[in-house]
């Protein structure tokens, strides 16, 4: 039960801190350092989808033989299209931009940054959600300490994600506390999508193969969507790149060692 509670809290938690850094933090970030927080997040995510999600969907399909690839493939597809309709019927805008994605609104720039990156954080938190439901099952090929380490890799790469949408919108003039909570706001769909899915497990287990891999599509529609241009935009560097390893080998090397 422990593990199941921390599993689920400990990617707000990541979320939480990382926006703190509002109040600590007077300089405004400089574009490297933007680049390589997103960096980091699309390696760490990339590597999530790849060892904790795609890999066990092969394994949990494998009595189909050569044809285990098509639960795996149609999940995949699933999980970009939930992401492309997200992107399309919630209204947003990304940091550093002014031009709003989704159906027009009169909400705050503010605010519907903070629904971007709630966007980012929904298929992570799905992601552990389906992990942990899966681990309950005998006769899973999913561990529990799967879901651990998928849950503390989202974690580490959620400090900076808190950061990268706190610190902006302070330096666009608004006040420490409020930015701090939109951080907050935009990182309790983790939890949230984590605990419906886990009320749902009892659906979820005949159909392993296809949410592991949806929850792997929606991670990754996000990183090639968002993570990677906000990582390459600007004057050319290698930073974000470097970072994108930086975060894709510690991701794998926690689900090696704890999965």
């Amino acid at each position: 039960m422990f593990e199941t509670i921390f599993s689920v809290i400990i990617p707000f938690i990541g979320t939480v801190l990382g926006a703190a850094t509002v109040f600590f933090v007077r300089k405004r970030l400089s574009d490297n350092v933007q680049r390589a927080f997103s960096g980091f997040a699309a390696g760490v995510m990339v590597a999530a989808a790849i060892w904790s999600l795609i890999l066990p969907s092969f394994d949990a399909s494998a009595d189909m033989g050569k044809l285990s690839f098509i639960p795996v493939i149609i999940g995949l597809w699933l999980g970009f299209l939930f992401l492309m309709i997200l992107d399309k019927v919630v209204p947003h805008v990304h940091i550093d931009s002014d031009e709003t994605e989704g159906p027009k609104c009169n909400f705050k720039k503010s605010t519907m940054t903070a629904l971007a990156v709630a966007l980012h954080n929904l298929p992570e938190g799905m992601a552990v959600g389906i992990v942990l439901a899966s681990a309950q099952d005998e006769t899973s090929v999913v561990p529990l300490s799967m879901a651990i380490a998928l849950a503390i890799g989202i974690a580490i790469q959620n400090f900076p994600e808190g950061a990268i949408i706190s610190l902006p919108l302070h330096d666009c003039g608004i006040k420490r506390s409020k930015t701090f909570l939109l951080g907050v706001l935009s990182g309790i769909v983790e939890p949230l999508g984590a605990v419906l899915t886990l009320l749902l497990a009892s659906f979820i287990t005949p159909i392993l193969p296809y949410m592991l891999s949806f929850a792997a599509g929606a991670m990754i529609y996000v990183v090639v969507e968002e993570l990677i241009p906000e990582m390459s935009k600007g004057k050319h560097s290698h930073i974000g790149t470097i970072f994108f390893a930086i975060g894709f080998s510690l991701m794998m090397i926690l689900d090696i060692i704890l999965g």
